[in-house]
This record gives structure tokens, sequence and C-alpha cells, in this order.
């Protein structure tokens, strides 16, 4: 019998995560509207008619790493839930919070989250992948915690929050509208 070995890309498909990793980057830097394949292409070190190939346009590589980016969130939020210490909705949203806190520490995944929320306003391409990207994610933090309508909109509300704090560097500013923006809300 033989062993289960980890499945080996082809080329094209190891060239393709190579580009959406580095348009990730990309993307975080300008936003969608400020970011050209060719500098895609430039930093993932292959010729701008290769990203083409792998991905038709830029808009379906902006959507690729939006979707990416969902993808970490949730894995995030999974392993989060799955190591709660109990199973009330407030502790596992309570540490599902605190993972994706540290998960936006990561400037990049925070910047595409915004950067797509910015261009779902005039991209309809864009707007259907962030509906989307929330759409499963909202199923599953009601699902994984049972947590109330209320208690899965705060949930999100407070990420929001979150965001604005972290792009604007609110928590670095001593001043009353800092401390009641960032009261009781942990970054890393």
């Amino acid at each position: 019998m033989q062993k289960d070995r980890p499945r080996q890309l082809s080329t094209a498909e190891e060239r393709r995560e190579t580009v959406l990793r580095t348009a990730i980057g990309a993307f975080a830097a300008r936003g969608y509207f400020g970011t050209t394949t060719a500098e895609v292409a430039k930093a993932a070190g292959i010729s701008q008619a290769y990203v083409y190939r792998l991905f038709p346009n830029k808009e379906l590589l902006f959507v690729a790493v939006v979707e990416h980016c969902f993808v970490q969130v949730r894995a995030s939020l999974e392993r989060a839930a799955a190591e709660a210490e109990g199973s009330s909705p407030e502790v596992v949203l309570s540490v599902m919070g605190d993972s994706y806190a540290k998960l936006i520490s990561n400037n990049d995944l925070m910047l595409i989250q915004l950067h797509a929320q910015a261009a779902a306003v005039s991209e309809p391409a864009v707007r259907e992948a962030v509906r989307q990207g929330y759409a499963r994610m909202v199923e599953y933090v009601r699902g994984a915690s049972g947590g109330s309508e209320q208690q899965v909109q705060n949930f999100f509300a407070v990420g929001m929050l979150c965001h604005l704090i972290v792009s604007m560097g609110a928590d670095e500013v001593e001043a009353p509208w800092t401390r009641t923006l960032t009261a009781g809300i942990t970054h890393y």
C-alpha cells in the first residue's frame, strides 16, 4: 500500500500561488486601483503575459486575493474556536475575536480587506467577492459560536472598529476620543 504523500503542485499551480502571495503585498500597499499587473509580475519575477495566463485580468487577480484573505480569516477563527476553553457563545466569540485581532496585526491582510471594501463600491466582481466572503464568514461565526443575531452582529461590528483603530493608529494617540474608541479592545 502506498503512503499518502503531500500533493505536489504543478509549475503552473506553484506560479499561481507565488503570484497570489506577491499580489497580496502589492494590493495591500497600493490598493486595487493603484496596483498594476506589471508591478505584480515584476515582484513575482515573471512576465506580465504569464500573470495574464494565470489570471485573465486584474479584477480576477484581486478577487482571488480577496478570497484567499477570507480563507485565512476563516482558518484563524476555526483554530480559535477549536481551542476555546468552553462552548458558550461568549467564550467562543471572545477567542475568535482575539484570534482575529492577532491576525490583523499582519497589516497586509487588514489592508486587503479595507481595499476590497473600498473597491466593492464601484467594482461589481469585487463587491460580489466581498459579499460572498462575509456571507460565509457570518454563517461560520453563527454556527461555531451558537451566538444570537445580536452577538454575531456585535462580533463583526467590533471587527470593523478594530480595522478603523489599526488603520489610523488610534491606539498610538493618547486622547479622550481614542480612549473611547479603543476601550476594551485588545491589539497586538
